[in-house]
């Protein structure tokens, strides 16, 4: 397909017919490219509506946005807590952005409470925002990385 506008080309066009595989090489180069670009599109955030109830983990490399009720832990890229929304477990993210009430530990590089939230819990944040209103019981602990502190604490209390 791309030798289409070397035909065209004099020049080219003898060039082409003594060497046909270098026209095959830039023909499979440029299919490899879109498919390596694909993954890169970001999807939009998963929506937990106001009516739903789940009981279980909740894990994604994506972003989540709840407004219902959720008893267990979740792991995100993004999580906004919606104000309707209830959590019961622990919150770990990227980026954890609370409007709504989170009963459980919260960890994240960046952590914001809204005017409307309401933490029960300890935070463990790099960058924390805690916006006038905002209802909080816990300790802060500020770490560089919350997110592997994460991981090598739980490796201990499980031995």
């Amino acid at each position: 397909m791309f030798s289409k506008s070397k035909i065209n080309d004099p020049a080219q066009k003898s060039a082409d017919a003594a060497t046909p595989a270098p026209a095959a090489k830039e023909t499979a180069a440029p299919t490899a490219a879109p498919a390596t670009a694909a993954p890169k599109a970001k999807p939009a955030a998963s929506i937990l509506s106001s009516d739903l109830h789940i009981t279980g983990n909740i894990k994604t490399t994506g972003d989540i946005q709840v407004e219902g009720t959720i008893e267990g832990d979740i792991r995100a890229h993004l999580l906004t807590v919606g104000e309707s929304a209830t959590i019961k477990g622990e919150v770990v993210a990227d980026d954890v952005v609370v409007n709504g009430r989170v009963v459980g530990r919260v960890r994240g590089l960046k952590v914001r409470l809204t005017a409307t939230a309401r933490v029960e819990g300890d935070i463990i944040h790099k960058t924390i925002a805690i916006e006038s209103g905002a209802h909080f019981e816990g300790s802060v602990q500020r770490q560089d990385d919350p997110l592997t502190a994460s991981k090598a604490a739980a490796k201990p209390a499980a031995s």
